[in-house]
């Protein structure tokens, strides 16, 4: 026996690949409905080997549902995810509207799977954002054996983390760039992004930082451990789909480089990619599709006590986003519904 799932926002980048990581993955599925915006009605998504026509969001009646995989943004998710959670259907949302609601647990599987058992306040589990995904479940494991002070991460995000409109951006912007009659001005970012990196993603706050830059102090706190010092500087990147991360860590303990790559390679949902030659490392180019967050360059810091050095990639439209949700709803299958 398995569940009746529902994907709204089918036709997005996220939404798309949350309808192929659950067939690639066999989630257990009796039935299945793809909900996307009027404007793309009737438009057809891949299930496997099943194709899917869009059904009208605005009009869907969630009742007799058990999961709703939500890729539709915060204004919209406002709208649908109560409507949904009233009906008895559990949203798993991908927005960043309920993620900092202490009444919505915000779950990485890898990291807090116990705290799917919070859903019932609202019936709703929040996703995290694509950036802090992938960070925290390289924390965890260190964090666990020697106990994090703080952290000090710079990101390398890739334009899928704007959606279409940023790809397509980067790609018409890059082919200008050889047809200088065909300037293609800046639209979706502030300035160019085709061979060119932008240290800024999301609004700026009154403390200079980009509200991406809140997210990951705000989420690593509620998802790992409120005492974890943290602090992120935000940079979007020419780079199609995969984010990386320059992470620097200092804990209460001492862990030296060799133990610390033994912990990451036997963690869940780690890959550890790390000699100290030529191409002895993840790039964003190779990570993509895989389930897997990448972890290279594991090193000492000197300039502190007990401090390391890494450097982490994934994909950020799969751990980013559609894989952890599906695993959010393969945790809370195992844990509270145990139907499949």
């Amino acid at each position: 026996m398995g569940y009746k799932v529902v994907v709204a926002g089918a036709t997005g980048n996220v939404g798309r690949e949350m309808l192929n990581i659950l067939a690639e993955r066999q989630f257990p599925v009796d039935e299945i409905v793809a909900l996307a915006s009027r404007k793309s009605l009737g438009s057809e998504c891949s299930f496997g080997d099943k194709t899917l026509k869009t059904k009208d969001l605005d009009t869907f009646d969630f009742t007799g549902w058990d999961i709703a995989l939500f890729a539709i943004g915060s204004e919209a998710t406002k709208i649908y995810a109560p409507k949904a959670a009233k009906a008895g259907c559990i949203v798993i949302d991908n927005s960043s509207l309920y993620r900092y609601d202490p009444d919505v647990p915000l779950v990485v599987p890898e990291v807090n799977p116990e705290a799917v058992e919070g859903y019932y306040k609202k019936n709703i589990i929040a996703n995290p954002n694509c950036s802090t995904a992938q960070m925290v479940v390289a924390l965890k494991p260190l964090h666990d054996r020697a106990t994090i002070k703080r952290v000090v991460v710079s990101t390398y995000q890739s334009v899928s983390g704007a959606g279409k409109e940023g790809m397509d951006e980067l790609w018409n912007q890059t082919k200008s760039i050889y047809n200088p009659t065909d300037s293609k001005p800046p639209s979706k970012f502030t300035k160019q992004i085709a061979f060119n990196v932008i240290p800024h993603i999301d609004v700026f706050l009154d403390s200079g930082d980009t509200k991406e830059e809140w997210k990951m102090v705000a989420e690593t706190k509620k998802i790992l451990d409120p005492k974890i010092k943290v602090t992120a500087t935000c940079v979007r990147v020419p780079v199609f789909v995969g984010h990386s991360e320059s992470i620097n860590i200092e804990f209460e303990e001492f862990l030296d480089d060799d133990e610390a790559r033994d912990i990451l390679r036997e963690a869940p949902g780690i890959m550890v990619i790390d000699k100290r030659e030529d191409g002895g490392y993840v790039t964003p180019v190779e990570c993509v599709g895989d389930y897997a967050t990448f972890i290279s360059r594991v090193r000492q810091d000197s300039t502190i006590e007990n401090g390391l050095n890494l450097w982490c990639v994934s994909d950020n439209l799969r751990k980013g986003a559609a894989l952890n949700a599906v695993q959010i709803a393969e945790t809370l299958g195992n844990r509270v519904l145990k139907k499949g």
